[in-house]
């Protein structure tokens, strides 16, 4: 594939990557205009070697490191819904957060475009969730019937700098917990203690209020089949506290709040 076919398959999405990293449209496509003369000017600047979207990332984000008025993202009106809050981001934990949440890389190609390892990148996913709970730290309810998972989920959950209401196990008790504080995120199960199905607690509950949810589950296949809230996360165990600290932030970052699938179909 010529590097003009290869940038043309990738162009949107590097698009849409500067726009978040600047924070308006005109100058991350500014930055990405840039890097087309680059290409042009010495096409084998680009590793060839390496994954095509993971070295054009890479590119970018070099370009992007090298300006110095990059520490600050743009605040005006024009700028996206959300992205004014990673002006109180430090640039490579911004890099960090969007590689991860926005654009879906892996933690292992998202460490090949900063050049870092792959723990020193978990380290910047996880400050990217503190730093953002600065911004949107809000009211978590867990639903989970494993102490020791709820325990840690808690823990992740405080150090991010957000607030924990409750611990459920079970359908029950979720409701409870609901009603008595609202919360501004759920992370849920999906087999709880007594049987009953964390995604039937969590469909209840968003039916009178809309939140983010995060389904954390050794049964993934039990989200994809049944009948579940729109849009919702989901989060295989065993997990990695940095891909939870991502998906929280992602979440609340971009306000994705679920609604259950049939008062969507009719809204």
């Amino acid at each position: 594939m010529s590097t003009s076919q290869l940038v043309a398959q990738h162009l949107p999405f590097l698009r849409r990557y500067a726009r978040a990293l600047s924070g308006s449209q005109s100058a991350g496509d500014a930055y990405v205009t840039a890097m087309l003369e680059t290409l042009i000017a010495d096409p084998a600047i680009l590793d060839r070697d390496a994954d095509p979207r993971v070295a054009l990332y890479r590119l970018l984000t070099r370009l992007w490191d090298s300006v110095s008025l990059n520490a600050k993202v743009d605040q005006t009106p024009a700028a996206i819904q959300g992205e004014h809050r990673l002006g109180h981001i430090t640039p490579v934990v911004r890099q960090a957060f969007l590689l991860v949440s926005l654009e879906g890389f892996t933690e292992e190609d998202a460490a090949q475009v900063l050049e870092i390892d792959v723990p020193t990148l978990r380290n910047l996913v996880e400050d990217a969730g503190r730093e953002l709970a600065a911004e949107i730290a809000t009211d978590v309810l867990i639903i989970e019937d494993e102490p020791f998972i709820a325990l840690d989920l808690e823990g992740l959950v405080e150090s991010l700098g957000h607030r924990v209401t409750g611990i459920a196990r079970t359908h029950t008790e979720a409701v409870e917990l609901a009603r008595r504080k609202a919360p501004g995120l759920i992370l849920a199960d999906i087999q709880l203690a007594d049987g009953s199905s964390g995604l039937d607690a969590v469909n209840e509950l968003i039916a009178k209020v809309e939140v983010p949810v995060i389904f954390i589950t050794a049964y993934p296949e039990r989200f994809l089949t049944g009948v579940r809230p729109e849009p919702a996360f989901l989060i295989a165990k065993p997990f990695q506290p940095s891909t939870v600290a991502a998906v929280i932030s992602q979440a609340l970052f971009f306000e994705r709040r679920a609604r259950p699938r049939e008062q969507r179909a009719t809204a």
